[in-house]
């Protein structure tokens, strides 16, 4: 036996309420849940900050886990590590994603509690990864042949097999928002050009493990706020990393890495952009939005004449400012069907546009509606003007739509519902990405991939569209429901990694903003703030031939991890088995 005495707080000693058989919680059980309940609220505050995307706070992505993942070793079953992880996702969601309960209340109507309580059920589902993350890890701490024997999982191998569950479990659940901890790396003009090789999941991967060092590091010269001993055996050892050396190697390597790597991209971009043909666009960003309650207003033919006479004119300043080779207006901005008009005041709505691209001898690519067969879409309207004074145009389908209040599923298409849920979306998706030509002043064409608003929190969309030829992408959004707290900023910087995933500029419009000119590299060379009516002139090099990992692999790391995951997690499983099968 070992002469180690083992600590109270490893043991479960019974209380006096115990003892008499009654079933008042323990005091350490309470102290235990007040402490797992701190570190998570801590942990989220963190990512909170973390998720503004803003430097100084992105330093906080590479030790935001740290409270968490301390709380997570003391889980002593797998129940326990069960309760952390979901405690950690609803505390993910209530503190750092509660700009959305505004969102929910300006579009629905609801009481802000009412969404709250909405979406802390639905905290699982909607940040499943701490979850997943916390019993895998767990798993493979846990010991090898029975509770009474040491932990035998070494500290790299659980940590990398948490890193794993946590970027598999967001790369194949559908997220709503697709938030991931790489996207706050965006501050670092270098740091985030590693994207290309492994997407923002990679990023997310180096910052989990990343995480798990620094953790380390704190256990080891005991400075961390909650220390712990691991859960020891009778025999009395334990597997407690002492040696900060290899953590701290392993960090500032990452961070090394990553700067190397996106110092070079950043080198041969530029001197990309300086010698490429460039393209030159208006964007228009009116500041109009709410258009029911324009039309309940106004009336609805009042309401789309104000709304086009606005953007005419945003329109027609900016062409006398700068030579355009197009022009960009936002999602729906012309809130009904163009082409196959439902009134004789729509059709003559149509007219006027197509007579205002005649006019100006530009094509004009803008949001609308499109209709076949009795299903409408939310589409890009791609306007071009011909050489005997008429009109040609294609329009690209919205592909993916944001669910509920874009898209229905079909369990829940009925009228009962719908009368419950008026605010029920009626759209159709689209088929996918496409790509879509586009003529230039001059008679250059150009090749573009267009996005709507949600197309770009999805890195499939825009890297199939360019693997089909585009060297543009062209972004149309309505962020008006997401202005609230860091939405409008995150919601660009996404569609900003899709830029530095092809390695295609990107021009982007919205009606209430942020509106933005992309480079390759993810910069923003002129953005138009939140609630602003503004117009940019932004100027890209198109790019042709440039390739990256994630072109040729598609999302490749996401999957590939979440298989590595579970092969050394099994691995560990049956190692421990086996090992106690042979005593």
């Amino acid at each position: 036996m070992s002469s180690a005495k083992p600590r109270n707080r490893d043991l479960h000693l019974p209380s006096l309420s115990e003892a008499h058989g009654t079933t008042v919680v323990p005091r350490y059980r309470l102290r235990e849940y007040a402490v797992a309940l701190g570190a998570a609220l801590v942990t989220a505050a963190a990512l909170a900050l973390d998720e503004r995307i803003e430097w100084p706070w992105m330093l906080l992505g590479w030790v935001a886990l740290v409270p968490w993942l301390a709380v997570l070793d003391r889980a002593r079953s797998l129940r326990q590590a069960l309760f952390s992880g979901m405690l950690m996702s609803l505390a993910f969601v209530l503190v750092t994603l509660n700009w959305f309960a505004s969102s929910i209340q300006a579009f629905t109507g609801a009481p802000r509690m009412v969404a709250l309580l909405v979406m802390a059920l639905l905290a699982p589902i909607l940040e499943p990864q701490f979850i997943t993350c916390a019993l895998a890890r767990h798993l493979a701490r846990r010991r090898a042949a029975g509770p009474s024997t040491v932990l035998r999982a070494s500290f790299w191998r659980f940590a990398i097999i948490g890193a794993c569950a946590y970027i598999g479990t967001e790369s194949v659940w559908p997220k709503l928002f697709g938030d991931s901890l790489g996207y706050g790396l965006y501050p670092s003009m270098w740091m985030r050009q590693a994207a290309d090789l492994a997407g923002v999941y990679g990023l997310t991967f180096v910052l989990v493990v990343a995480n798990e060092c620094m953790f380390a590091i704190f256990r080891a010269l005991g400075g961390a706020p909650l220390t712990f001993s691991v859960v020891r055996g009778s025999d009395g050892r334990g597997t407690v990393i002492r040696d900060t050396v290899a953590p701290a190697v392993c960090v500032l390597a990452s961070i090394l890495a990553l700067l190397g790597y996106g110092a070079v991209r950043c080198a041969q971009y530029e001197a990309k952009a300086r010698s490429g043909k460039t393209v030159t666009a208006g964007l228009i960003q009116a500041d109009v939005s709410q258009y029911d309650r324009m039309a309940a207003e106004l009336g609805t033919f009042e309401a789309v004449r104000r709304i086009l006479d606005t953007h005419f004119a945003l329109s027609n300043e900016t062409l006398a400012r700068a030579r355009l080779d197009f022009l960009i207006w936002p999602e729906t901005v012309y809130p009904t069907t163009f082409g196959s008009p439902k009134s004789e005041a729509g059709a003559a709505f149509d007219r006027e546009i197509a007579g205002f691209v005649t006019s100006i001898g530009i094509p004009l690519v803008f949001g609308a509606y499109d209709a076949e067969a009795g299903d409408e879409f939310n589409a890009a309207i791609f306007l071009q003007p011909a050489e005997d004074n008429s009109v040609t145009f294609d329009a690209y389908r919205k592909a993916s739509l944001f669910p509920l209040t874009e898209r229905v599923p079909e369990l829940f298409e009925s009228h009962i519902i719908r009368s419950w849920l008026p605010w029920l979306g009626t759209w159709k998706p689209g088929k996918g990405p496409v790509v879509l030509p586009l003529t230039l002043r001059g008679g250059r064409t150009i090749l573009v991939a267009p996005l709507i608003c949600y197309d770009a929190v999805d890195p499939a969309l825009a890297i199939a569209a360019v693997r089909r030829g585009a060297e543009l992408i062209v972004t149309l959004s309505n962020d008006f429901w997401f202005r609230y707290g860091p939405a409008p900023h995150g919601h660009l910087v996404y569609a900003a990694f899709r830029s530095i995933e092809t390695r295609r500029p990107q021009l982007r419009a919205t009606n209430t903003g942020i509106s933005g000119v992309i480079t390759a590299t993810g910069e923003f060379l002129s953005t138009a703030g939140v609630h602003r009516r503004a117009t940019l002139t932004g100027t890209v090099t198109s790019e042709r031939q440039a390739t990256t990992l994630m072109l040729a692999w598609g999302e490749w790391f996401g999957p590939t991890a979440l298989c590595v995951g579970f092969a050394l997690l099994a691995a560990q499983i049956l190692g421990g088995r086996y090992g106690r099968f042979m005593k």
